[in-house]
């Protein structure tokens, strides 16, 4: 049963744990950026960010405090000479994790932690400038360099509009001129056939 386990024992005993993560805590000091699987990265999240928050504050008690941490000279002076001033106006969430997908093998999620103030690509990139966003429903207004675009596709529709509309005009008047004069020819073609069964009645009466 895993009862009031709050953190990930990461399949070790206790020694073994602080050591793994004391070393990659030395690690990252160092090198600013470290790859490994996802769970240890979360667990040195939460292992070495205390430390780096007893750097911000130079003083005998918090280099003691780290040194019995990270146990290495070269990696505590790092910290507190270079690492304090980067981050020295950070209130905190000094480190980033990227996940980089899964290792072949045993297919464990990797993903790579860093410190954030030492990625000079991502403190580059400007900020998307977010929308005023309102709950008045109104018209939206078009933007101006699109009016001009719009007023020449609209007129190309006007025209073929208006000469669809003339020659539907056109094709209802020939239309219902070819039928008047359907009409009217089968009118004097009836009128021919009464006169001629008319005559041929009179003769044979008589």
């Amino acid at each position: 049963m895993r009862h009031n386990k709050k953190f990930n024992h990461l399949g070790r005993k206790a020694a073994h744990r602080h050591a793994m993560l004391s070393n990659m805590a030395c690690s990252l000091i160092m090198h600013k950026r470290i790859s490994t699987t996802l769970a240890k990265a979360k667990a040195l999240r939460m292992y070495v960010e205390p430390l780096l928050t007893h750097a911000k504050e130079d003083s005998t008690a918090n280099r003691r405090l780290v040194f019995a941490k990270l146990k290495q000279k070269t990696v505590v002076t790092e910290l507190f000479q270079n690492v304090a001033e980067k981050i020295a106006n950070r209130p905190g969430g000094y480190t980033r994790i990227l996940r980089t997908g899964f290792r072949l093998g045993d297919a464990a999620e990797m993903a790579i932690i860093e410190l954030v103030d030492y990625n000079e690509n991502m403190l580059k990139a400007p900020k998307a400038a977010a929308k005023k966003t309102t709950r008045r429903a109104g018209k939206k207004a078009a933007p101006k360099a699109e009016a001009p675009v719009e007023a020449a596709v609209e007129a190309p529709a006007t025209e073929a509009a208006a000469e669809y509309s003339a020659e539907f005009t056109r094709s209802k008047h020939k239309k219902s001129h070819s039928t008047g004069v359907r009409f009217f020819l089968r009118f004097i073609y009836l009128l021919t056939l009464s006169g001629v069964y008319y005559h041929i009645y009179v003769r044979f009466s008589d």
